[in-house]
């Protein structure tokens, strides 16, 4: 019984009605106004349906009126951009209006003969009511109230459900439409993983610089190597803030540009914070690395960033040589350090999983591993990947 009556709890039983009572009134008094020419507004429906803008209406209505909350997104709300959209909508208002016409009827007389027939139960003749108007008063007519009341809540919620599947049809988004909010769905998740990998590489480095530095610390016993090791965590850590205030501020701002990210330019200060930690860092560059494209050089400074923290995560403090080479079209970066006693297996880690993603998202290749005593992160970037984002 709870299920029979749950349609009728629900506030989108009642919207349905209401936007199918909407859509019935200007009707209704047309044809009280001119009886004679009743079809007169549908030829109205044709040019009304293929103006673009009428199916962002429409679709605004049917979310509002017709759906329930987990099926919103089934409307489209913009506007027509294909023949074939503006021919659909041409359909829904004319569906529209017949289902309206329909629900006007049948939820104006049903209510009308279950009261009539209550009044012929008790022996009363009404009057003006089609079907009682020439009939002889009985109880038997009492019989016949639940049966119009039970017509009454099939029209209601059947012409509901009927008006909402034939909008979903309709209504709903062209395949053009899907695709492009597929697209805007896979952007930002590639945009979220991106953002995932900033915040790991960056304030992963400078947890990992403050761990090495405050343990040094407190091994040396050194009022003026404690004084310098504050010092680095103290600039790693405001790097860090810096990184992390510009990541928040792509998520408050979606077009916000990249500019702003740390480039290969800025690789001085990453060295910097590995020797303040106590790595012996033997750095090379070689060729015009100011002229590596923006997206390359953002993406190289992230992967030596995250070797870096990595030697110093693993190996602690020891030397580390780092090769920075610009050449023949293409970007080559190399970090080495002493193999430490836990070397991580393959493909384990995110930081390592993160340099092979950014490498393959240029169109680039990155190795990972032991390489005779040493562990060496080796990475080569296409300059044309300054096409990617």
């Amino acid at each position: 019984m709870t299920t029979v009556l749950r349609p009728l709890l629900r506030g989108v039983t009642y919207t349905r009605i209401l936007h199918l009572w909407v859509t019935a009134l200007p009707f209704s008094i047309w044809i009280f106004i001119y009886p004679a020419a009743p079809w007169a507004p549908l030829l109205v429906l044709i040019p009304l349906g293929l103006v673009p803008a009428v199916r962002r209406g429409e679709g605004m209505q049917a979310r509002l009126l017709l759906a329930s909350d987990e099926r919103e997104s089934e409307f489209s709300e913009e506007p027509s951009a294909t023949w074939r959209d503006r021919w659909r909508t041409v359909l829904w208002l004319a569906a529209r209006v017949g289902l309206a016409v329909v629900t006007g009827i049948t939820t104006t007389w049903l209510p009308l003969l279950a009261y009539g027939s209550g009044e012929m139960a008790m022996g009363h003749a009404p009057g003006g009511i089609p079907l009682l108007e020439d009939a002889t008063p009985h109880w038997a007519y009492a019989l016949l109230i639940p049966v119009f009341l039970v017509l009454l809540y099939a029209v209601v919620v059947g012409l509901g459900e009927l008006v909402t599947a034939v909008a979903r049809r309709l209504l709903g988004p062209s395949p053009t439409e899907r695709l492009a909010a597929l697209e805007a769905r896979t952007e930002q998740l590639l945009e979220r993983t991106r953002i995932a990998r900033e915040l790991h590489d960056s304030i992963g480095h400078a947890l990992t610089v403050a761990v090495v530095q405050a343990g040094a610390a407190r091994a040396a016993g050194d009022p003026a190597f404690t004084d310098r090791a504050l010092g680095a965590i103290e600039e790693t850590g405001r790097a860090a803030l810096e990184d992390l205030e510009r990541v928040l501020g792509v998520l408050r701002e979606a077009q916000k540009p990249v500019s702003g990210r740390p480039t290969l330019a800025d690789a001085d200060r990453l060295l910097e914070s590995a020797r303040a930690s106590g790595a012996e860092v033997d750095a090379e560059v070689s060729g015009p690395v100011d002229t590596v494209p923006g997206p390359v050089s953002r993406e190289g400074y992230r992967i030596l960033q995250e070797s870096l923290t990595n030697a110093l995560r693993h190996a602690g403090a020891v030397p580390v040589r780092v090769r920075i080479h610009v050449a023949d079209g293409a970007l080559l970066l190399e970090v080495r350090n002493p193999l430490p006693g836990d070397v991580p297996g393959p493909g384990r880690g995110s930081g390592l999983r993160g340099i092979r993603e950014r490498a393959a998202l240029l169109g680039g290749r990155a190795r990972t591993g032991p390489d005779g005593d040493d562990w060496a992160v080796r990475v080569e970037l296409p300059l044309s990947g300054a096409e990617m984002r």
